[in-house]
């Protein structure tokens, strides 16, 4: 993650029909310091999220109008990657089958245990923190990248590949001077200043 770009506080989404039970979970994940915002439906929920956020989202499967499967199918589509953590009331097997597909990160039955529900959220939550983190630093990497001329982006692959200066005017058909020249400009471009640091931020690059 770079320097001073620091991720949003996690919010724990919680979406459930039955009033009573997101009071419960609402006020359980407030005594743990959680954020949590809780939506009676798919609609309220949709129209309030955004799909940046950092955190979870706990998703009754079967609700009125709008399941917690096909609500579940829409973020997916959407290109949201919130972990989803799935409670229901009806541990039917399939149902269970088809969460997981989608790519629910838990599974669990009402009543929910609350220990059980504690664990789940905070292991998504950092699990999410941690995919949000590291794609923040696979873009500023190949942002830093995108700021090289043609020239010193195949000097540098020159470079990573462990060529010497020599080597890579040898392989470029230029002077070894115009390559240092080049290496020079490469190192104050990415803000490196060592050869370890510059193939960090060309793996950073390549994403997790």
């Amino acid at each position: 993650m770079p320097e001073g770009v620091p991720l949003a506080d996690p919010t724990v989404y919680l979406v459930d029909d039955d009033d009573a039970v997101r009071d419960a979970l609402a006020t359980l994940l407030g005594t743990v310091g959680l954020t949590v915002r809780d939506y009676p439906g798919a609609a309220s929920f949709l129209a309030a999220f955004d799909k940046h956020a950092v955190g979870c989202l706990i998703l009754d499967i079967r609700m009125p109008h709008v399941s917690g499967l096909h609500l579940q199918e829409q973020l997916r589509a959407s290109g949201a990657d919130l972990p989803v953590i799935i409670i229901t009331g009806h541990g039917d097997i399939e149902l269970c089958r088809r969460a997981f597909r989608q790519g629910a990160t838990e599974f669990l039955t009402k009543p929910v245990d609350e220990h059980d529900l504690l664990d789940a959220v905070q292991r998504g939550v950092h699990q999410h923190r941690e995919r949000r983190e590291a794609r923040a630093a696979t873009d500023h990497a190949r942002a830093q990248l995108a700021r090289l001329s043609e020239r010193e982006a195949e000097v540098l692959r020159l470079m990573v590949d462990g060529h010497s200066n020599k080597q890579a005017a040898r392989r470029l058909g230029i002077s070894a001077r115009t390559v240092e020249t080049h290496r020079a400009s490469i190192f104050e471009k990415l803000q490196v200043e060592s050869l370890a640091h510059l193939v960090r931020v060309v793996l950073t690059s390549q994403g997790p």
